[in-house]
């Protein structure tokens, strides 16, 4: 399977921005683009003026990017979003967040979504009482998320305390070490400096 396997904290110089790739160390002095903000690669003087194409690209990478997502993949959810009622920006966004592996990150399972894929990829939980290990799989609205019993005694398990960055259209229980999604997420619970909008006037050329 293809993944990502450059250094991440590139990827947080290349947008110019935060994408919370590496957990607590993004919030720390340590954080890239706290010493060094500048782009990566050679620079050769000033930059040129972003066209509206580039904006809609560097969009689209960023948003890939937050959620770990690779193009083809990617397209695939865009088309998924255009077939929804709706709009199509708010509904690449919500597929998007209903992955598993990010809500794992949303409950606080998980200090990133880099993380949050890993420990979905090693069957570590139980989704509606079955073992899913699909970090892509989409969750519904009533679906309950649990650790599997043989691992709460794991590191990232132990000691879990309640995250204050679980969104509202989520539930989180930490004595029991289950969450549930109570709704589909709405455009303005979506806390990522994300331009929608951009990405649905890049695949409509």
């Amino acid at each position: 399977m293809a993944k990502y396997s450059d250094p991440v904290c590139r990827l947080c110089r290349r947008e110019n921005d935060k994408l919370f790739l590496k957990g607590d160390r993004c919030y720390s002095n340590k954080c890239a683009m706290a010493r060094r903000k500048n782009a990566p690669g050679m620079q050769q003087g000033r930059r040129r003026k972003e066209s509206e194409y580039g904006r809609q690209l560097r969009a689209k990478q960023k948003t890939k990017r937050f959620y770990g997502v690779l193009e083809d993949q990617f397209r695939l959810t865009y088309a998924r979003a255009e077939k929804m009622p709706g709009i199509t920006g708010e509904n690449l966004l919500q597929l998007l967040e209903r992955r598993l592996d990010n809500i794992v990150y949303r409950l606080g399972f998980a200090e990133s979504r880099p993380m949050a894929r890993q420990l979905v990829n090693h069957g570590h939980f139980l989704v509606n009482g079955k073992r899913l290990d699909i970090p892509s799989a989409t969750l519904n609205e009533g679906d309950v998320i649990t650790i599997r019993e043989g691992s709460k005694k794991i590191a990232p398990f132990v000691d879990l305390e309640a995250s204050t960055m679980v969104p509202k259209w989520l539930e989180m229980d930490v004595n029991h070490l289950t969450g549930k999604v109570l709704s589909l997420p709405a455009r303005e619970e979506v806390d990522l400096n994300v331009e929608e909008t951009l990405i649905v006037e890049l695949y409509s050329k």
